[in-house]
């Protein structure tokens, strides 16, 4: 059996009519029968380096026992001249997390996936400690199991206070070592589970990766990067989603 948790998640790549861009991360979330791919915002657009795609590719598995068979997936950016993603912003300003509305029938004949949905979402912010290990769901450099087209997890820490807005931005820290090809991945924790009940989907999605950090100040010839990245607090689904 493959763990549904890797069939959340799929890699995306971006292109400009048929060139291609860059390769990301991305994970489906459905809510109220509605289904929308995840990512970072910078993967659909980013100003300051003139990133523009106008489409862009992902996979879907085909079936669950033989994984090796996928489907190709490509999906308009604009729709009549508009972002067909949605985005938000909060008091801090713009929030890296954009969702893109999928129809169901795009999926025919590929139905071998798994969606984050809002009851896998953490409704108490403060029962999450500094410390709680982390997986984050992705294809650093483009890195992932290419038989078998999977994801591969990089173990992770919750780095800062959990549900306080890290320097007023709406995003969380944690402690892992990531990629380029990461962005937009699911940043998730093991659900507690009750005696005798189980679970589907047993995580709890905690955030979106967005970013590596690290201090401007820094010496690169002395001084280690510090190995931390921001994770945009997931609750924003819950805007981006709202019919």
């Amino acid at each position: 059996m493959t763990e549904p948790l890797l069939l959340t998640t799929t890699q995306i790549s971006t292109f400009d009519g048929t060139r291609l861009l860059t390769k990301a991360s991305g994970f489906f979330f459905e809510r109220d029968g509605q289904l929308f791919l995840v990512t970072s915002g910078h993967v659909v657009f980013d100003e300051p380096s003139e990133h523009r795609p106008d489409r862009i590719e992902f996979g879907v598995h085909r079936d669950r026992v033989d994984l090796t068979s996928m489907a190709t997936l490509s999906v308009p950016l604009y729709q009549g001249g508009k972002a067909a993603w949605r985005a938000a912003s909060d008091t801090g300003g713009p929030i890296d997390v954009v969702a893109i509305p999928l129809e169901h029938g795009i999926f025919a004949g590929a139905e071998a996936w798994e969606a984050f949905r809002p009851e896998h979402l953490e409704p108490a912010l403060d029962a999450v400690e500094v410390g709680t290990p982390l997986l984050i769901v992705g294809f650093p450099l483009g890195f992932h199991d290419t038989v078998h087209y999977l994801p591969v997890v990089r173990q992770a820490g919750i780095a800062s206070s959990f549900g306080v807005r890290f320097q007023g931005q709406g995003y969380f820290l944690t402690d892992a070592r990531t990629h380029r090809g990461t962005s937009g991945a699911p940043v998730v924790m093991r659900a507690a589970q009750r005696p005798g009940e189980a679970e589907a989907l047993p995580w709890r999605l905690l955030g979106v990766h967005a970013a590596r950090m690290d201090v401007g100040s820094r010496d690169r010839e002395h001084d280690e990067s510090l190995g931390l990245n921001c994770a945009w607090y997931a609750d924003v689904l819950m805007v981006l989603t709202r019919d």
